[in-house]
């Protein structure tokens, strides 16, 4: 073998080499460019990791953990308790989710008709509204007064759910309609004597003594 076919037969041994290598130095290409550009982040890194350890260093005490594995041993029982009260919650709300999907759109229903019936704006009205009214117009005392007022109003209306005291009430309402005024004729004493020989004038003598009567027992109420 000549000197020139060894030599062709070393570059074609190196060129088979060089090509073996070239995806070894291609990689190592890609991991020193990888490394460069985060260089500047690992610096970034290692400050915020640094400051972070020098304040808890500065914040941290071996004896806060103690005092924490302290309490923890001491109030085991109370963990505990609270686990089970948890459970006991979650045990609960999953026996009420049934019963709550149920109720919910009758609730949800039952408000929305509440609400179209004008329960809701009449309750602002009388809460908020009339509230703020009075403020408006009236002084503190005088918005107490008033206050006092219809309170004491209210408890004289449930006296008059008293079936008698609302058909008292009916009736009296009716009277006026009852009376023509421009019908009325002058009576002196001898016309209203004979005029109470007639059945209603009896009547209406019967229902004045009664009402004299019940003026009489208010009266001794009061001195009571």
């Amino acid at each position: 073998m000549t000197n020139e076919e060894l030599i062709l037969q070393k570059l074609e041994k190196l060129d088979r080499l060089e090509e073996q290598l070239a995806p070894i130095i291609q990689g190592h290409k890609v991991r020193s460019e990888l490394l460069a550009d985060l260089a500047p982040m690992g610096r970034q890194a290692a400050h915020m990791v640094t400051q972070g350890l020098q304040n808890v260093e500065t914040n941290f005490q071996m004896e806060d953990v103690v005092e924490l594995l302290t309490m923890v041993a001491r109030n085991t029982r109370n963990f505990t308790f609270a686990l089970h009260q948890f459970e006991s919650f979650i045990d609960f709300m999953k026996d009420m989710a049934p019963l709550m999907k149920s109720t919910v759109p009758k609730l949800v229903s039952y408000l929305d008709t509440m609400d179209q019936k004008g329960v809701f704006r009449i309750l602002k009205i009388w809460i908020v509204d009339f509230r703020e009214k009075i403020a408006a117009q009236y002084g503190p005392e005088e918005s107490e007064k008033i206050i006092d007022g219809i309170v004491a109003f209210i408890g004289l209306a449930g006296t008059l759910s008293d079936p008698k005291a609302v058909e008292f009430l009916k009736r009296l309402a009716a009277l006026p309609g009852m009376v023509d005024l421009d019908q009325a004729p002058k009576l002196g004493p001898a016309g209203l004597a004979m005029a109470s020989f007639s059945d209603e004038m009896k009547e209406g003598l019967g229902v004045v003594v009664e009402l004299t009567k019940a003026l009489g027992r208010l009266k001794t109420q009061e001195n009571d």
